[in-house]
């Protein structure tokens, strides 16, 4: 068996891609690169420079002028990779509670997704790699031997990152949660550049009512007939 060079997992927000991913990647020995750090990054350095996040000009010029590297991890602290921010070490930073708040509206930018698109393809096409986000197969590596979907209902997402969020020991309830996604999903779906979409040779797999383990073993199943 042969196995995909690249593997492209898109999907909404907490479908199960990073926890998918960071599983197969694990199994197959492959880098684990949940595109979303790239976004996180750029709104992390955004927040340190003090650049106003409605300020789209300015902040796509940082997005161009900064070097974002993702490898495997290099620490045994519960991290599935380093996340390099111009030489520095970010991958706790970019977790923080003021780049959750802002990383929808930077993503957005027409100027930043170009530039993180050509950031990530340079990570990509090294190969072995399992790569996570919502542009991979449409945009970022059309090329992928294997490209998934991964969905799941709004309410089940929300359920979920709830679940996630309170596991940090964060305080946020259902509705709040349920509204994020919401509006999280609006953002992706109708933003003019790489919106979130199903390409054609996407296999799109529901994880409604199936447990992570059984999604790896869908994935899997995949892989062996590629």
């Amino acid at each position: 068996m042969k196995t995909p060079n690249i593997i492209a997992i898109d999907g909404p927000a907490a479908s199960g891609k990073s926890t998918v991913g960071a599983i197969l990647a694990r199994d197959l020995g492959y880098l684990f690169f949940d595109t979303g750090v790239m976004y996180r990054a750029v709104t992390l350095a955004v927040i340190n420079s003090d650049i106003p996040i409605k300020d789209e000009v300015k902040v796509t010029h940082l997005a161009e002028t900064i070097r974002i590297d993702v490898n495997p991890p290099s620490l045994d602290d519960g991290r599935a990779y380093d996340v390099f921010l111009d030489g520095c070490d970010v991958t706790w930073d970019i977790r923080l509670p003021e780049v959750n708040y802002s990383v929808s509206p930077v993503s957005a930018y027409r100027g930043v997704r170009l530039a993180m698109t050509q950031q990530q393809r340079r990570i990509g096409m090294r190969g072995n790699v399992v790569m996570v986000g919502r542009d991979i197969g449409s945009v970022v590596c059309p090329e992928a031997e294997l490209k998934i979907y991964l969905d799941a209902s709004i309410e089940e997402r929300a359920r979920r990152r709830l679940i996630e969020v309170q596991g940090r020991g964060e305080e946020v309830d259902y509705k709040e949660t349920l509204d994020s996604l919401i509006m999280r999903d609006r953002i992706d779906s109708t933003r003019t550049i790489a919106p979130l979409k199903i390409t054609e040779d996407a296999v799109v797999i529901n994880t409604d009512k199936l447990s992570i383990e059984e999604v790896v073993m869908k994935v899997k199943e995949l892989i062996e007939d590629v």
